[in-house]
């Protein structure tokens, strides 16, 4: 249900195909949602199945068409009524976590390169979204709170580093 939301939220800032939208899962929300090619166009399927979502097709100049997908009234009531509800919990499944909670087995290198390939991933995360960061602009109050949550995202990178060096030299 909630894909289905974020997708309405993202129709609800303009149309878009579903090739649109993966972009935007890859290039805006993806600090907080992951959605792969296919989920999408599922979930688009049931949007437009339940009368949120309407396709209209594009003519493509010199290109395909386009099927292009609009928030409908009642995915806009869809949506308000999401976003008004209560906040579910969202259980987060971190396959690094698991290996740290096991990791007694493995050998100080083996330790140490697994923190070692994390700290380099959160690194080149955290680089990415402060690049996305420094390039936008928030002139309005949606533009605003899409901005709070890369600064959440922002945040937690920097957090993890923190935990990173601290776990290190606890087990070092």
């Amino acid at each position: 249900m909630i894909l289905g939301r974020i997708i309405l939220g993202l129709l609800a800032i303009a149309p878009m195909t579903g090739y649109d939208l993966k972009r935007h899962f890859d290039s805006t929300v993806g600090h907080f949602w992951a959605a792969d090619k296919a989920q999408i166009y599922r979930t688009l399927a049931r949007l437009v199945d339940e009368g949120y979502a309407e396709v209209e097709t594009v003519a493509g100049s010199g290109a395909p068409d386009r099927q292009e997908h609009r928030i409908t009234a009642a995915g806009r009531v869809a949506l308000a009524a999401w976003l008004a509800s209560e906040p579910e919990r969202h259980v987060e499944r971190d396959p690094f976590l698991a290996r740290v909670f096991f990791g007694a087995d493995l050998d100080d290198d083996g330790l140490r390169s697994l923190f070692a390939r994390r700290r380099a991933a959160v690194q080149d995360q955290l680089a990415r979204l402060e690049q996305m960061r420094a390039e936008t602009t928030a002139l309005d109050r949606g533009a605003r709170l899409r901005l709070a949550t890369l600064d959440n995202g922002i945040a937690h990178l920097r957090t993890e580093l923190g935990w990173l060096d601290a776990v290190e030299e606890e087990v070092a």
